[in-house]
């Protein structure tokens, strides 16, 4: 079967180099592992600690090629996704174009394997939007990260950040939606992180993608494509308090109908949390995903096989729909 990974983590070691080159923070560090460890802040709990498999591109199409079938990647940024506004904005400028220079490159040395998706510096919309265009029309990728805040600030539906919403949904490429390390980290803290990884990210993402529905963004820009990570978060689940309570927000139309025209992935380590997603969304609306090297492929790939699931379903869910979605045309025999 061909498969295409919708969520997969390639990080350039050259960006992690330049940051243990810094002084401050947010920075990262070499760990005797032979990859890095990444702090937002002095102090904060290291829940980025990263194995070298994460720099190492042709090790991870490796470790793909060895499950048994042609999986091609789309590359996403994940939790790091808030370090571009986390800095001041001439540094998040300048970082952005580092990363979105480094994934242009693997995804011109793996053409049809590996698509890569840009980084843009939210502090400020006028330098994102440059980010952005370059990123999309000069450098070729083919979609967009946004974290589910910006830096500390859990406002990512902010008014100034509205021009750069439309010019996603005008140029047409998927909005990749991933929680990240500040809102809800000191929050609930302890547990070695165990309380944050299980149940933070999931809050961030979910209150992201509803602050996007609930400030009629995705009313007043119906051709912006969302992806929300992580089987969506919390909102399927809770879709029949989201329009009980959300119709406080005074939208034209249920909050649930702007949240089913969204798109979201497999990764979930319960087959009956992706079986929920398929069915809540729709076949059409779900991308297979495995948020490597943080989740384990051959899982994935075994709970999703104890879905039940007609061979036309099999076909949109491992890569049709992503295929779809992202506008990405092989670019080499199969």
């Amino acid at each position: 079967m061909r498969i295409l990974d919708s969520h997969f983590h390639y990080w350039p070691r050259s960006f992690f180099e330049a940051l243990c080159a810094r002084e401050g923070y947010p920075r990262a560090f070499r760990n005797p592992d032979g990859g890095y460890d990444y702090r937002r802040k002095e102090g904060a709990l290291g829940l980025l600690n990263l194995e070298p498999e994460w720099f190492d591109l042709d090790a991870e199409l490796a470790h793909m090629d060895a499950l048994g079938h042609r999986i091609d990647v789309i590359g996403s940024i994940g939790p790091l996704s808030i370090h571009f506004s986390d800095v001041p904005p001439e540094q998040g400028t300048a970082d952005a174009r580092h990363w979105n220079e480094a994934m242009a490159a693997a995804q011109r040395a793996h053409p049809s394997r590996f698509w890569g998706t840009a980084a843009v510096p939210l502090t400020d919309t006028s330098a994102a939007i440059d980010i952005l265009d370059h990123a999309i029309g000069e450098l070729g990728l083919v979609g967009v990260n946004v974290p589910g805040s910006v830096g500390t600030d859990a406002c990512i539906d902010a008014e100034r950040l509205e021009p750069f919403y439309a010019r996603v949904a005008e140029l047409g490429v998927p909005m990749f939606i991933h929680p990240t390390d500040a809102v809800f980290q000191d929050l609930l803290s302890g547990y070695n992180g165990a309380l944050h990884l299980t149940l933070g990210r999931v809050m961030e993402v979910s209150a992201a993608a509803l602050r996007l529905i609930f400030s009629g963004i995705l009313e007043r820009n119906p051709g912006l494509k969302v992806v929300m990570s992580h089987t969506g978060g919390a909102l399927p689940y809770q879709a029949g308090r989201i329009d009980k309570n959300g119709a406080r927000a005074g939208l034209p139309k249920p909050p649930t109908a702007y949240m089913k025209a969204m798109f979201t992935d497999t990764v979930s380590p319960h087959a009956m949390g992706m079986k929920f997603a398929i069915d809540y969304y729709g076949i059409d609306h779900v991308l297979y995903g495995t948020d490597y090297p943080c989740w384990d492929p051959a899982t994935a790939l075994r709970l999703l096989a104890g879905i039940d699931l007609s061979q036309a379903d099999k076909e949109k869910l491992f890569r049709g729909n992503a295929m779809a979605l992202f506008g990405l045309e092989d670019q080499r025999p199969a």
